[in-house]
């Protein structure tokens, strides 16, 4: 049966709506938007529970547009459907200080789930979300009493499926069954360079059904019954996750752009969408119209407060059922551990030689009973990296347990784990691998970033003093890069007591993601260091008993290096640990210039890796004893040695440099 008057009518607004905001900013990628807007009225009116009035309502379904470029599809949905976003903020496309950027932006524009626009990590932070949900409904749904059920939907484009990560991510919510995910794929034949017969051949339904997913096809993305037979059979499949293959028409309705590469990232043109309206029985010189029949149709307030408020019901019986899972409910969804949790961190005494790894697993097991939703891992290194939660159960298709076996597929992990973490009720998630491989998931990292999530990433074999393995995974510009970005705590700590430092520091922090670099190789645990001077970002470890003339500067296994290195040197030596660079700026300028007092010029930075950065904190005098190339295959002890990582190297460039600044 074809849509109805005002079905088609309100199609056609999100089409003309799209049109004329990407025409305005003069930038844009009008065509998706108006291939999809069946789906995308079908989705907000019809098929998702969520509640314009109330953004973050818990049991909300999801949506993720992993294809963020066609954000402004969202943004005329999120208006008409009743988010508080204004017409004025539409006609404000991918302007300053708008809320609708050029792509969507969590916690910047309401209704928004997800920073997206990074092909392919939509979908991947898609998986996040339904692993969240599923460990939430299995810690507090209870038979007939059901208050965690919420689904994911997801669009995706033919980028999106090229991407590597959203292969990965697939295949992970394949193996776990994950039947709330019902992703819908844009099937238009396009991308920006032409034809997809040119780049993208294979057949994507059957590589989704070897992933273990339900397929079905949609010839015809107008087609609203065909759509809502699909949907519901979807939903009706919960072992699966579900995708969806749209087939459509790139700036469907317009005359001359429509199936053009050029519609896809470029605005129409005032000819084309004057045109266009015309073809749709709209008023050419009208822009930004939203017909009040409409309006009243489209608007989904009403709704969204029925079902919540539904829900609020079941909720309260629920509570008054089960008063001891609803404390536990309340808890976690603070965001925060157990009370008493630091009280249980583990204490090393000075002199133990352990590995920042190993001291990280005993932090962990530490936090266990205190951090319920902490759920996380690696990938395929959990016995390399130490970083699981022993007893805890391993996540399956049958049981929601707090290790996630990510497979060997940083790139996903990474963007899962973020979606874990823009779940409400979800403590750090966190994902870990080797330093060197932070490489393959870096732009996800960069998205927790950006978008102030509370991930956390947990990379070991920190150094060229992992050994044996050689350059390939020895990390050398891995610590300024990742330093780089911005809102990014990056802490390489000394020795185990930092290492708890390190913890303290990620389980506190409320505004953006943490990251550790832990050692391989044992380390010994200093007299100098503190769980207090992490927190500060820098502080003094060794200090002589004169003023000093000799500052050297050392982060992660160097520390203790330089510590014995400053024992050896007959000049006072003050040796300071700086395992966080993020943390240490923001300390106030009076407590920097304690730690590093501008009068003492004569400064050494000790750090296995390249120097880039470090002129900040030794100024235009001081010396960096670094790594400007990549290492070698040894035992670590000696490639350390051979590359001048020694006290006795140490204290000769620091007499050195002492006289050439004195």
């Amino acid at each position: 049966m074809p849509a109805t008057e005002l079905e088609q009518r309100s199609i056609d607004t999100i089409r003309t709506l799209a049109m004329d905001a990407v025409q305005q900013a003069n930038a844009g990628h009008p065509g998706t938007a108006m291939a999809l807007a069946p789906l995308a009225y079908l989705l907000y009116t019809e098929v998702m529970n969520h509640n314009p009035a109330s953004p973050q309502w818990t049991n909300r379904d999801r949506f993720v547009l992993s294809a963020g470029h066609a954000c402004i599809l969202q943004y005329a949905a999120l208006h008409l459907s009743g988010y508080n976003l204004s017409l004025e903020e539409l006609k404000r496309f991918r302007q300053w200080e708008s809320l609708t950027p050029g792509h969507p932006e969590v916690h910047h524009t309401p209704g928004i789930e997800a920073t997206t626009g990074p092909l392919g990590q939509g979908f991947a932070n898609g998986v996040g979300f339904a692993l969240a949900e599923r460990y939430l409904a299995e810690m507090f749904n209870r038979p007939y009493d059901e208050i965690v059920d919420h689904r994911v939907y997801c669009i995706c484009s033919d980028g999106d499926l090229m991407e590597g990560v959203s292969n990965e991510a697939a295949s992970i919510a394949g193996t776990n069954g994950l039947g709330k995910l019902i992703y819908f794929y844009d099937d238009n034949h396009i991308t920006i360079d032409g034809t997809t017969w040119l780049s993208f051949t294979e057949d994507r339904g059957k590589r989704f059904e070897a992933q273990g997913w339900h397929v079905q096809t949609v010839e015809d993305a107008n087609d609203l019954d065909a759509l809502r037979e699909a949907i519901a059979s979807a939903q009706a499949e919960t072992a699966k996750p579900s995708l969806v293959i749209v087939h459509s028409h790139i700036a469907f309705g317009a005359p001359h752009a429509v199936d053009t590469a050029k519609a896809h990232g470029s605005p129409l043109g005032e000819e084309e969408v004057r045109a266009t309206k015309v073809a749709l029985g709209w008023d050419p010189d009208e822009k930004f119209v939203v017909p009040r029949e409409v309006a009243a149709h489209f608007n989904q307030v009403e709704r969204g407060l029925a079902l919540e408020d539904a829900w609020q019901q079941r909720f309260s019986t629920w509570s008054a059922k089960y008063p001891d899972a609803r404390e536990r409910w309340d808890q976690v969804h603070t965001g925060k551990p157990l009370p008493g949790w630091a009280g249980a961190l583990p204490v090393f005494e000075p002199g133990e030689e352990i590995a920042t790894r190993d001291a990280g697993a005993k932090v962990m097991r530490a936090l266990m009973p205190y951090t319920p939703t902490m759920i996380g891992g690696a990938a395929d290194l959990v016995e390399s990296t130490k970083t699981e939660f022993k007893g805890g159960g391993v996540f399956s298709a049958t049981h929601a347990g707090r290790n996630i076996a990510f497979g060997i597929r940083e790139f996903s992990m990474g963007a899962i784990v973020n979606g874990i973490s823009l779940h409400d009720g979800m403590v750090k998630p966190y994902g870990s691998t080797f330093l060197v491989f932070s490489d393959y998931m870096r732009n996800a990292v960069r998205l927790s970033a950006l978008s102030r999530l509370q991930s956390l990433w947990v990379w070991t074999h920190d150094s060229v003093g992992l050994g044996e393995d050689g350059p390939t995974h020895q990390p050398i510009e891995h610590y300024a890069s990742l330093r780089a970005i911005p809102f990014l705590w990056f802490v390489r700590p000394a020795d185990a007591t930092e290492t708890v430092g390190a913890w303290k520091v990620a389980i506190e922090r409320e505004d953006g993601p943490v990251a550790f670099a832990l050692t391989r190789q044992k380390v010994p645990t200093l007299e100098g260091t503190t769980i207090q001077g992490v927190a500060r970002g820098a502080y003094v470890v060794h200090e002589p008993d004169d003023d000093p003339e000799l500052i050297l500067i050392a982060t992660g296994s160097e520390v203790s290096v330089a510590v014995e290195a400053a024992k050896q040197l007959d000049v006072p030596a003050r040796v300071v640990s700086m395992p966080c660079w993020e943390l240490f700026e923001a300390q106030p300028q009076g407590y920097r210039d304690e730690i590093l007092p501008p009068d003492v010029k004569a400064r050494l930075s000790i750090e296995a890796g390249v120097a880039l950065g470090w002129h900040k904190w030794v100024g235009d005098e001081g010396d960096t004893l670094s790594i400007e190339h990549y290492g070698a295959s040894a035992p670590g002890p000696t490639v350390l040695e051979k590359l001048g990582f020694t006290p006795g190297n140490i204290a000769a460039r620091a007499l050195a440099l002492r006289e050439r600044v004195s």
